[in-house]
């Protein structure tokens, strides 16, 4: 039981939500195990995620070598790619249906009409190669502020900034079980037109594919609508962009003059590009508040339990 304390007071904050999510997915894979398919898989998979977690850092704090701190802010990234992936599999056999005619009507009484249909008109090739290729930096937007702080040396800002962005993607997953949808270009659009309807200059058409590769509907898909990964709401996007500026700005980096434009026009451009309603993006900074309320008493608290000092933005 000792040795079990002295690991577990060797895991970093965003580490116990790692495994705490990976414990709630198991949980989910046990129960619906009938519904989901390869869930032994999954859950074996969720099992090596707990047990690397906990392996790297043990061997941060057994050897204290900066290659072993550097491997352990980075295993964060597959795991985020990972965890997306694996909800593919289990979103829709849990949740059946879709909560799209809610979005829709939400989004109709606030503006009455459709925002898709009504940015439409402005329309042109030059905005939407920008947009969309603005839209394709979302994943790099946390390396970039977190670089910034490695690069400075900022080891416990860099700690906070992890955990308040795998902790938000985290939070935006429990927000897919929720309330699933599978956005505009599906209900309100012709998903097989968007290239004719909306088209870019040189990058769109192939970005777009990257992007719905990602989702699990590649080209050639039939019944995309069918099988596209559920992720409407909270839009991500917007509630992790959200994130990577605020912390720019509370933790004074110098890449807020980046993020601040550059994130600005990406939440814009998830209406704009039919991915997202509007009630999705309110629903991203609402669960960004919360995110980074919730996160900051969890970190902390975690901090303290291991006899690390507390963390506010003022000092660090």
């Amino acid at each position: 039981m000792k040795r079990i304390k002295t690991l577990i007071k060797k895991l970093k904050a965003f580490d116990v939500v790692v495994i705490s999510f990976s414990i709630f997915l198991i949980l989910l894979h046990i129960i619906f195990h009938s519904k989901i398919e390869n869930s032994l898989t999954w859950i074996f998979i969720n099992l090596v995620v707990i047990s690397m977690a906990f392996g790297i850092s043990y061997l941060e704090a057994l050897n204290d070598q900066k290659v072993w701190r550097i491997i352990h802010y980075w295993y964060i990234a597959p795991i985020i790619l990972l965890t997306f992936r694996q909800l593919f599999f289990m979103v829709k056999p849990i949740r059946v249906y879709d909560y799209d005619d809610w979005f829709i009507a939400i989004d109709r009484w606030m503006f009455g009409t459709d925002p898709t249909h009504f940015l439409y008109q402005f329309s042109n090739p030059v905005l939407t190669e920008i947009l969309q290729v603005v839209y394709g930096m979302f994943y790099l937007l946390p390396i970039i502020l977190c670089l910034s702080l490695l690069k400075k040396d900022r080891f416990v800002a860099l700690d906070f900034a992890l955990f308040s962005v795998i902790y938000g993607f985290f939070l935006s997953y429990l927000g897919y079980f929720s309330l699933p949808g599978i956005g505009p270009r599906f209900t309100l659009h012709d998903f097989n037109t968007i290239n004719e309807m909306l088209p870019g200059l040189y990058l769109t058409n192939h970005l777009r594919e990257m992007t719905n590769t990602g989702e699990g509907i590649p080209f050639g898909t039939l019944n995309p609508a069918d099988i596209v990964q559920r992720d409407v709401f909270p839009s991500g996007h917007t509630m992790i962009t959200l994130i990577v500026m605020y912390l720019s700005v509370r933790l004074r980096s110098r890449s807020r003059y980046f993020f601040i434009p550059i994130g600005s026009l990406l939440i814009f451009s998830t209406v704009y590009l039919w991915y997202h309603y509007v009630i999705d993006l309110i629903g991203g900074l609402l669960f960004m508040i919360f995110s980074m309320w919730s996160g900051k008493l969890f970190f902390n608290w975690w901090r303290k339990k291991i006899g690390k000092e507390l963390f506010e933005f003022e000092k660090h």
